[in-house]
């Protein structure tokens, strides 16, 4: 069996769903693909459906009945991971904001360097986003800077969406309590793995901004981020994490 799968959450991608299937499919590494979609108005899972007939065993599929958010997505996404055995589990934006060949790096870190968890950071060579205005570069470096200060976790990319987990790394977190769906998503599973003291590295890559569909950002999302931060660090204090 193949021993890794790329997890990608989709929302009204049908303008990107198709080119990233291929170009992860185009690797040399070889890997299986894990779309979940959340019921996208725009029929994204029809096109993976038609697609699982070029890639059969290769290309899977979860559509939910609503959209739920990032979050809830990559927990159903990682508990069906662990049921097939998936030794390396990927998350990864359906956009080409992460670099497919990137997959690579954060699996080669994970093994043969001897991570159980590689993030693929914007921030640990200076800033590497192309294509994102000042005032979105700066919230999001600055929400790591934040989230070190709160959690001790010396992470220089904490809001990161482009990693590479061990299985364990999963199964020893209670999947059932992850409840964030955005930039707090993010932030909680680096903190879980590091609380459970994981060797977390990050390995270098730039980060290009979507040029086709429509960002998934919002206010309530940067909201959660801001006040999750504050919640994990009480639930850590009071051993509730």
């Amino acid at each position: 069996m193949n021993n890794g799968l790329v997890i990608i959450p989709t929302y009204n991608e049908i303008e990107n769903v198709e080119n990233i299937i291929r170009a992860v499919f185009a690797l040399n590494k070889k890997f299986h693909i894990l779309i979940v979609d959340d019921n996208s108005p725009d029929k994204t899972f029809e096109k993976v459906k038609e697609l699982q007939n070029e890639f059969p065993n290769q290309l899977f599929l979860k559509v939910g009945a609503q959209k739920a958010g990032l979050g809830i997505a990559y927990v159903l996404g990682f508990k069906w991971a662990l049921q097939q055995q998936y030794e390396y589990i990927f998350e990864m934006d359906a956009d080409f904001s992460h670099n497919p060949s990137d997959i690579e790096k954060l699996h080669e870190a994970c093994s043969v360097g001897g991570a159980d968890m590689a993030i693929g950071s914007r921030y640990i060579r200076g800033v590497n986003v192309v294509n994102w205005p000042l005032s979105r570069v700066l919230l999001s470096y600055f929400a790591s800077v934040y989230v070190d200060i709160f959690t001790g976790m010396k992470i220089h990319d904490a809001t990161a969406g482009f990693i590479c987990y061990k299985k364990e790394v999963l199964q020893n977190i209670d999947l059932d309590k992850i409840k964030f769906v955005g930039y707090a998503f993010q932030i909680e599973m680096k903190y879980r793995a590091f609380c459970k003291g994981f060797k977390i590295v990050e390995v270098p890559i730039i980060f290009t901004d979507r040029t086709m569909g429509q960002s998934k950002m919002s206010n309530g999302i940067i909201k959660e981020a801001v006040f999750g931060v504050i919640s994990l660090r009480i639930k850590k204090l009071f051993n509730r994490l």
